[in-house]
């Protein structure tokens, strides 16, 4: 089993930045790639962000260029910066971890609402 506690949602205005952390426990050790997911209201949960144990990223087309994921494998944490928010960033961002095995895990999720 995988725990993951997200923080570091909040309100920020068009144009500010946030950055969300999520710590995993438990059977860290099989973890392979960690990422953010969200989830606006009436639509359906899309990835923002991935990154493997190596340290390969993948994005969204939608926040290439202003989101930075990144990972300190010593803490067992993802982090994603996310800067020059727009609100259609706004959502409920997840995070989630898949395991070698292929176990997969989510986040209680973290609300992130950008004002216009």
């Amino acid at each position: 089993q995988v725990q993951l506690v997200e923080s570091g949602g909040g309100l920020v205005p068009a144009g500010g930045s946030l950055r969300l952390s999520c710590a995993a426990s438990g059977s860290t050790f099989s973890i392979n790639l960690m990422g953010w997911y969200r989830q606006a209201p009436g639509k359906q949960r899309e990835l923002v962000a991935a990154i493997s144990s190596g340290g390969s990223t993948n994005y969204a087309d939608s926040v290439k260029g202003r989101f930075t994921i990144s990972r300190d494998n010593t803490k067992n944490t993802v982090y994603l910066q996310m800067n020059s928010l727009k609100p259609e960033d706004t959502a409920v961002y997840y995070c989630n971890t898949k395991r070698y095995n292929g176990y997969v895990y989510w986040g209680q999720g973290t609300q992130v609402t950008v004002s216009s």
